[in-house]
């Protein structure tokens, strides 16, 4: 090889060198820059119910508002406990979040050993949204009010069945409360989600519903499913005809749903405070609100981290008290 072709190639291989160098570089800070824009929000259900509704409708605001993404993950399983683990077990760089739910993270610690510990795997980041729900039943049933359902079950105590999207979600607990209280009989029929329950309940399969607003209020609207109670304290703005459970004949009958944000234990401050301040401007964008309130929901105030966390702690110490009076146990 001659000097000349020598330093040609040496040349060659310096420069050769210098573009792996920097196209590794490259690759480097994409991938960075990647794991900040994008972030996950993981949903332990599947999709259709009320928990996916509202992360859907806030992830895409938030998507928006700050121009990195963030995606919504459905991993259904154990009524939300897989996806509640798989969080519990990630990086706490705020870029994998839990959209938690009242039954989650405050009733299952009650019902079932879990492979975390419900209030030290998780930082508490916002409230985002609280729910009523509706007692439905199918049209053929001949109930239009609650003393009519609760004088039906008792006359066909074989007959009575509800569906739920898992053992321990709101649905479960919200029929379960309603059984103790009216001292009727009915079979839990527990799903993976809202969105694979609806369908049988919809075709008569099954004779009640205690699904959420979110999921429950189309197919009122349609004509699909009859409305009978709202579980909140005051009638909906959206069907003031329908009554409370509570003034139908069982005072202190009361259930909503709440959902809010989560991120794993040793999430950093700073990162916990700039998600909730993402989540805050995303409930009270106007479009989001007025989305909120259509389906229902009784509360779009957002809450502090410590706020939030004292909800958890409250709610954690009222469930356990309504499980055990209720004798609520998992099939």
């Amino acid at each position: 090889m001659t000097t000349c072709s020598f330093r040609a190639a040496i040349r060659a291989s310096v420069q050769l060198f210098t573009l792996v160098l920097i196209g590794a570089l490259a690759a480097g800070l994409t991938q960075a820059q990647g794991s900040d824009r994008v972030s996950r929000l993981v949903v332990g259900f599947a999709p259709g119910g009320g928990t996916d509704i509202v992360a859907r409708l806030l992830a895409a605001r938030i998507t928006e508002d700050t121009g990195h993404a963030m995606v919504v993950e459905n991993r259904p399983g154990g009524s939300g406990v897989v996806a509640a683990s798989q969080v519990a077990r990630a990086t706490p760089d705020g870029n994998y979040l839990m959209m938690g739910v009242i039954s989650l993270n405050t009733i299952q610690p009650h019902l079932t050993t879990l492979p975390y510990d419900p209030l030290k795997a998780f930082t508490p980041v916002t409230l985002t949204a609280s729910v009523p729900h509706i007692i439905v039943v199918h049209p053929s049933l001949p109930v239009t009010t609650i003393p009519e359902l609760i004088a039906y079950l008792k006359a066909n105590p074989d007959k009575g069945s509800f569906p739920s999207a898992g053992n321990g979600t709101t649905p479960h607990i919200a029929g379960e409360m309603f059984k103790h209280m009216a001292d009727v009989q009915m079979l839990h029929v527990p799903y993976k989600s809202s969105g694979q329950s609806i369908p049988d309940l919809v075709s008569g399969r099954l004779t009640v519903g205690f699904d959420t607003y979110p999921a429950a209020a189309p197919l009122v609207r349609a004509g699909q499913l009859r409305a009978i109670a709202v579980t909140s304290a005051k009638r909906l703005k959206e069907f003031p005809d329908l009554p409370t459970v509570a003034e139908s004949g069982l005072p202190g009958y009361q259930f909503s749903t709440w959902y809010g944000v989560f991120a794993p234990a040793g999430t950093p401050e700073a990162v916990v405070n700039r998600t909730h301040a993402e989540f805050a401007r995303a409930m009270k964008s106007p479009a989001v609100h007025a989305k909120l309130v259509e389906m229902g929901i009784d509360d779009t105030e957002t809450r502090t981290p410590e706020d939030f966390a004292k909800l958890v702690e409250s709610d954690l110490a009222r469930f356990a008290k309504i499980i055990k009076e209720a004798n609520i146990r998992i099939q």
